[in-house]
């Protein structure tokens, strides 16, 4: 434990930790007995911990009865890229926020779903009441309509099959064939816009962005009585989903 004047340190924790790295030193797999060795651990505090760890997916234990690093730490690496890349971006939604007065968002299709990345509002620009998730409002939303745009063909059936064209607002497009002509009528179109399909009171545009193969989208929000400012606002919307794709697109 921390001393008097310092930190409160959990051991376990601790000893958790150093065993896990023990692991990792290991590529090709490590019998506990060593591990108890490497650490200093006592045997049955080895064994317990790595029991916990690889039922709950840290570690793995191989046919041979040894031990390698299991792929829930493969999972938390690619969150913590995610979380980087992020990172990078959210400065340039910041400054796209206070340029326009308005709450910035970004979604990206992933898994066969739109889910928000990041949305950066405040007191003065603040978000949409999130009251139906992205994944189930992708026609309803000026982001979700720019991702659904720009996929191909069977990707866009692939969608469209397993989610419903639910009635959010009496502006709603709720039918198949209504949605994919106003898709392919923005097709060159900078951006896509919603007034009030997703949630009365409030419109949104949006615009393309990348990371990498993935497709996304760059949107703002605003009431719906001032459309004239979507309109200004894609210019600029433009630009950002450009630093934005770049940024994204840095491996370091």
């Amino acid at each position: 434990m921390g001393g008097k004047d310092g930190p409160t340190l959990i051991s376990s924790v601790q000893r958790a930790f150093r065993l896990m790295e023990a692991v990792g030193a290991h590529e090709g797999g490590v019998p506990a007995k060593q591990l108890a060795r490497e650490t200093g651990l006592a045997p049955a505090t080895t064994y317990h911990l790595l029991r916990t760890m690889v039922h709950d997916g840290y570690v793995r234990k191989l046919d041979d009865g040894t031990f390698v690093l299991g792929e829930k730490l493969g999972a938390l690496h690619g969150g913590s890229r995610e979380q980087a890349a992020l990172s990078r971006v959210r400065p340039t939604l910041t400054e796209l926020r206070d340029g326009l007065s308005a709450a910035a968002y970004l979604t990206f299709y992933e898994e066969g779903e739109i889910r928000v990345a990041e949305i950066v509002d405040g007191p003065k620009a603040p978000r949409v009441d999130l009251w139906v998730g992205f994944e189930d409002a992708g026609h309803a939303t000026a982001l979700g309509k720019c991702v659904l745009r720009d996929l191909d063909a069977e990707a866009r059936a692939d969608y469209l099959s397993r989610h419903a064209l639910n009635d959010l607002t009496p502006r709603t497009i709720t039918y198949r064939a209504e949605l994919l002509r106003r898709l392919d009528a923005a097709a060159q179109a900078p951006a896509v816009t919603d007034v009030e399909e997703y949630a009365l009171g409030t419109a949104c545009v949006a615009v393309p962005v990348r990371q990498g193969d993935t497709i996304g989208a760059l949107g703002i929000s605003v009431r719906a009585g001032r459309t004239d400012r979507l309109e200004a606002a894609v210019t600029r919307l433009v630009a950002t989903a450009e630093r934005v794709s770049r940024g994204l697109s840095l491996t370091i």
